[in-house]
């Protein structure tokens, strides 16, 4: 299949696409939300809420915004490459997890949404400065080597 092709089935196929489709699909967090579809030999992730995914869009603004700095990204609209956007998504998901909760592991990103719009007056007060910390200090796994 081509490129094009996938892109028109996937559109189809995907009403409302899940802003944090890179976090779920390498496992560094999870979603009740979440629902997955197999188009040819890919997977992608569709949220079943719509008002939760203009939730998470949002969020996931904020967190390229405040992240910039820690990103070295001299303009904003320059598009991400995907080791920044996985930083973003799964760093950026595990520090508001940390900082709300206390805990490591993000398991469900609907329900830490609800929690960070309660806290603290909504998204824009959030704790930005822990949540950069781990958007800067979050490493993808490392290969194994082979012998």
């Amino acid at each position: 299949m081509d490129e094009t092709a996938y892109r028109q089935t996937r559109r189809a196929a995907i009403d409302h696409p899940c802003p944090f489709e890179q976090a779920l699909l390498t496992r560094c967090a999870a979603c009740a939300l979440e629902q997955r579809r197999h188009i040819a030999e890919r997977e992608a992730v569709a949220c079943v809420d719509a008002e939760a995914r203009a939730a998470c869009t949002a969020l996931l603004g904020l967190l390229r915004r405040n992240a910039a700095f820690a990103l070295h990204r001299v303009r904003q609209e320059e598009r991400l490459t995907h080791a920044q956007e996985m930083k973003v998504q799964c760093g950026g998901l595990a520090g508001l997890q940390q900082a709300l909760t206390g805990a490591d592991t993000v398991d469900d990103v609907s329900a830490l949404m609800r929690a960070a719009r309660r806290s603290r007056g909504g998204l824009e007060d959030l704790p930005w400065s822990e949540i950069v910390q781990s958007v800067a200090a979050w490493q993808p796994r490392r290969r194994a080597r082979r012998s």
